[in-house]
């Protein structure tokens, strides 16, 4: 199967959304986007990868994991930041262990938002979240998610906007603790270095097209997003912002392309 080609975008327009993102993101579209997605076809399908801009809070939530999935997919995933407001905050977990019972009527009073472990965020944070995390994140961030391929979203609590909550699912699906530390860390773009080994998918960022020390982590196909200028397979030629599958990474021309981010699926031992 040739599975070289360019991914197409969907927008995702957001309550929390921008309305003043480059065309060359977002073409004519004038409403407040809050997400791109880059779906790949099989047998990337089980990777999703999104830009994701925020103006405003997002909404409390947690994603379930597999064993609580009504698909039986969880859904973990991953956030490069790409840019950061002055004092722009996300949350993973909590700021302490947290019952069950606790968290539901923290959803239904609010204060679940201030027990929260809220930390400062700048360009090159990078974080693993599994699913089963309960987070959120402040306006005034631009990044990249890569995360298994589930839209399944239950949220806690929404600032009062009119969309449903899943209060019951939400909660036997959270887990009442913190975020592992382990799981946060700060990368340098300059090098090119492994950011998820799998369980479920891989990702690595690739600095000045040198792919050395993270060739042999992908086996087959893999999904390639342009951080900065752009790279090409064969013909094709894919530019920053946007997202395409090659069949496996030796076939990616990255001469042209300073940063790039790399999506896979883990090697079968």
């Amino acid at each position: 199967m040739n599975s070289n080609s360019a991914i197409e975008p969907r927008l995702l327009v957001k309550p929390w959304g921008r309305d003043d993102l480059s065309p060359a993101l977002v073409g004519d579209c004038e409403e407040a986007v809050g997400e791109i997605w880059f779906q790949p076809d099989a047998p990337l399908d089980s990777i999703l990868t999104k830009y994701l801009f925020t103006s405003a809070k997002l909404s409390v939530q947690v994603h379930p994991r597999c064993d609580l999935s009504p698909t039986g997919r969880g859904k973990d995933e991953c956030w490069l930041i790409l840019n950061a407001a002055p004092g722009a905050q996300l949350a993973t977990g909590f700021r302490r262990d947290i019952a069950p019972e606790e968290i539901r009527e923290a959803a239904q009073d609010g204060s679940i938002e201030h027990l929260l472990a809220w930390r400062n965020v700048a360009a090159n944070d990078f974080l693993y979240v599994p699913a089963g995390t309960v987070h959120a994140m402040g306006p005034g961030l631009t990044l990249v998610e890569v995360q298994q391929s589930t839209d399944i979203t239950y949220r806690l609590y929404d600032y009062g906007r009119d969309r449903p909550l899943h209060l019951e699912d939400a909660v036997k699906s959270a887990i009442g603790g913190e975020h592992p530390a382990h799981l946060r860390r700060t990368i340098d773009p300059s090098c090119t270095q492994m950011l998820v080994e799998g369980p479920l998918f891989s990702v690595a960022e690739i600095a000045g097209g040198e792919i050395a020390g993270v060739r042999e982590k992908f086996e087959g196909a893999v999904q390639v997003i342009p951080l900065e200028g752009h790279c090409s397979i064969g013909s094709l030629k894919i530019a920053s912002g946007s997202s395409a599958q090659a069949n496996n990474l030796d076939q990616v021309d990255l001469s042209d392309c300073p940063r790039c981010l790399v999506a896979g699926l883990p090697i079968t031992p």
